[in-house]
């Protein structure tokens, strides 16, 4: 089995920072991508930002400048720094990693969710 727990998530005023964190732990042998996705009421699931087992990242087209995601590859951990909060990045912000497990398993695993809401 694989767990994926996020944490972080929470209310913050416009143009303020937010911090997101992201562990993956069960019967993995490797991890390929981690990333991270949101989703708005109302709106279709978006690319937040993901980081592959080399380094290489990418972000949405909105998030550029704003959203930094780091991965520390010893812990299974990902975190999402974002700064200049909008109202518009209120959303469920969902992790997710491609694991490949102990069984030889090759998938996607995606934690619950965590709430981030940009208001005054």
């Amino acid at each position: 089995q694989v767990q994926v727990v996020e944490s972080g998530g929470g209310l913050v005023q416009p143009g303020g920072s937010l911090r997101l964190s992201c562990v993956v732990s069960g019967s993995i042998i490797s991890i390929n991508v981690m990333g991270w996705y949101r989703q708005a009421p109302g709106k279709q699931r978006e690319l937040v930002a993901s980081c592959t087992s080399g380094g290489v990242t990418a972000y949405g087209e909105s998030m550029k400048g704003r959203f930094t995601i780091s991965r520390d590859k010893a812990k299974n951990m990902v975190n999402l720094q974002m700064n200049s909060l909008k109202p518009e990045d209120t959303a469920v912000y969902s992790c997710y990693a491609e694991v490949v497990t102990t069984a030889l398993s090759h998938f996607r695993s995606w934690g619950q969710g965590t709430q981030v809401t940009v208001s005054s």
